[in-house]
């Protein structure tokens, strides 16, 4: 996998990512069910970070060798990491928004 490619990659998952914990979140909330908001980034982005690295890998018929491997679990990290930068930046600007 090449630099560009993890970082296309990193983009759309992240960007579902954020549209998949927003939807979550609002029907979590409908039901009244307290959580972690950190957590439920954390599940998702790991899902659509893993999952969608493994989509990829199979539709390009790149092997799962070792190596693939640690790709994969990084791209669920750097998912999770991504996600919860940017969440915490869009809630800070909003805040920052509406006391301005």
């Amino acid at each position: 996998m090449t630099v560009t490619v993890f970082l296309v990659l990193l983009t759309a998952f992240a960007t579902v990512t954020a549209l998949v914990t927003e939807a979550v979140k609002k029907f979590l909330d409908g039901l009244g069910v307290r959580y972690a908001t950190n957590i439920v980034v954390l599940v998702i982005a790991v899902v659509v970070g893993c999952g969608g690295t493994a989509v990829y890998y199979v539709n390009f018929q790149v092997p799962f060798a070792a190596l693939n491997s640690v790709y994969l679990a990084l791209m669920g990290i750097a998912n999770w990491i991504g996600a919860m930068v940017g969440y915490d930046k869009v809630k800070q600007a909003v805040a920052q928004i509406g006391k301005g």
